[in-house]
């Protein structure tokens, strides 16, 4: 600072540079006194508001194209920002904002920026900025995402309501046909079309786009599984716990249907007809960037690896498939004292992994070529 005002010492020099700065200002600026008379303008004010030098220099603000600029609140503001009498406190008005029709330019939307500066000859500096354009997209923006929301409110309700229509179907089939077989896997299907109706249920409640939060989206979810698969004379019980964790709609749908499947799956087969003491628990644990969904029981168990191998079943194969699409892996403990599957997200720890492979790689590589030059 000391060397700027060093370098303009003479009034002339100071005034030249202050013109230029004015003048080298991208928005509409004006300089006014203590009186709001214009002292000077940038050549961006007269281009913006189609106005000349000689109709804007020494006149007042609010005489300016017709008196536009005569607007109560503002005079209000630039008045306030003027110092009393002993305060040498500089004042400004920050995002002012003023619809009106301009001459020549018509209705457009300015925001104001004004400060006042202490020196010897204590200015008022009113930056102006032309926000019509940018106010119109923000309205448009707004009208799309509205749209968006409703579309997507509307097909949320034509998928729920076809696949109320297709269990529904599904039904009327299950009591016409004969076969136990394809009573079974009519019976099967019924279940995965409920299941994915209670998942887009579950996921309706949600904002479009927004974070869902899992614990309680899990809760839910499990509350009406266990309401439509466990009878009042299965001792069954459906626990869920889960840290404070959110995630995207899509991947909720994808850890929903995986904890339905799971789910379905330790109902229908690991508790037997003679089951007293029947525990499913839906666990969510947090660790860093990465995550593990378990669902297990207490029940009679299954063969180790049951869940693992793709071709034991449509259930085992659209876990694989839905754990695949989250970057996540499938595991499986089975005993005498039950089942536990474990989905674990491990997308951070495989690309720290894969990043050190590649440099030991690199310093292999490295070392060969300078073997091969030596």
């Amino acid at each position: 600072m000391l060397l700027f005002r060093k370098q303009f010492t003479e009034l002339q020099n100071a005034c030249a540079f202050a013109e230029a700065i004015v003048n080298t200002v991208r928005e509409p600026l004006v300089v006014l006194d203590h009186d709001l008379r214009v002292v000077a303008a940038s050549r961006s004010f007269y281009r913006t508001f189609k106005v000349h030098p000689k109709d804007t220099e020494g006149k007042l603000l609010y005489e300016l194209s017709d008196g536009v600029w005569d607007v109560p609140k503002l005079r209000s503001l630039l008045e306030k920002i003027l110092p009393a009498d002993g305060v040498i406190e500089a004042g400004a008005i920050e995002a002012y904002e003023i619809e009106r029709d301009f001459p020549g330019i018509g209705r457009r939307t300015m925001c104001l920026n004004a400060r006042y500066e202490i020196g010897s000859r204590a200015n008022i500096l009113l930056a102006i900025e032309d926000i019509t354009e940018r106010l119109i997209l923000e309205g448009e923006k707004n009208d799309l995402l509205r749209q968006k929301d409703i579309l997507l409110e509307e097909l949320q309700h034509r998928v729920a309501n076809s696949l109320q229509i297709i269990a529904s179907i599904i039904m009327m089939k299950l009591r016409a046909v004969e076969s136990q077989e394809a009573r079974r896997h009519l019976q099967e299907t019924h279940q995965r079309v409920m299941s994915v109706a209670a998942v887009q249920q579950q996921l309706h409640a949600a904002a479009p786009g927004a974070s869902v939060e899992l614990e309680p989206y899990l809760s839910k979810l499990c509350e009406a599984l266990g309401q439509s698969m466990i009878g009042d004379n299965r001792a069954i019980v459906l626990n869920v716990r889960g840290d404070e964790k959110t995630a995207t709609s899509r991947d909720a749908e994808s850890i929903g249907l995986i904890v339905t499947e799971l789910v379905i799956n330790a109902i229908k087969h690991a508790f037997n007809g003679t089951t007293k003491d029947g525990r499913i628990a839906v666990a969510f644990d947090v660790s860093g960037t990465d995550w593990k969904l378990s669902v297990t029981d207490n029940g009679t168990g299954t063969p180790d690896g049951v869940f693992a191998q793709p071709k034991t079943g449509l259930g085992t194969g659209i876990v694989n498939a839905l754990a695949k699409q989250i970057d996540a892996k499938v595991e499986t403990l089975s005993g005498p004292r039950g089942t536990s599957v474990s989905v674990t997200h491990t997308t951070f720890a495989a690309k720290k992994a894969q990043a050190a492979n590649l440099t030991h790689q690199h310093e292999v590589d490295l070392s060969r070529a300078n073997v091969a030059a030596g």
